[in-house]
């Protein structure tokens, strides 16, 4: 019974020093996602361009703006 008195204590100290180490982790990013973003690109669908944006008519492709914004045709 003695013994109770020792690990109860014990098991919430560490209880909170876990605690205090997912936060941690948490705030600092550990848990982004690096494939993601990889995964997205080559799975893009370029038929169907998002928001309705302007496609040039050669292949369906989104027109891409030149240095000063416009679209090129």
């Amino acid at each position: 019974m003695d013994i109770l008195y020792l690990l109860i204590p014990l098991s919430l100290v560490l209880v909170f020093v876990i605690a205090i180490f997912f936060w941690w982790s948490l705030r600092s990013n550990q848990y982004d996602d690096l494939d993601g973003p990889g995964y997205r690109i080559l799975m893009d669908d370029d038929r169907n361009p998002p928001n309705g944006e302007a496609t040039d008519n050669s292949n369906g492709s989104p027109a891409s703006p030149n240095r000063c914004g416009a679209k090129l045709k």
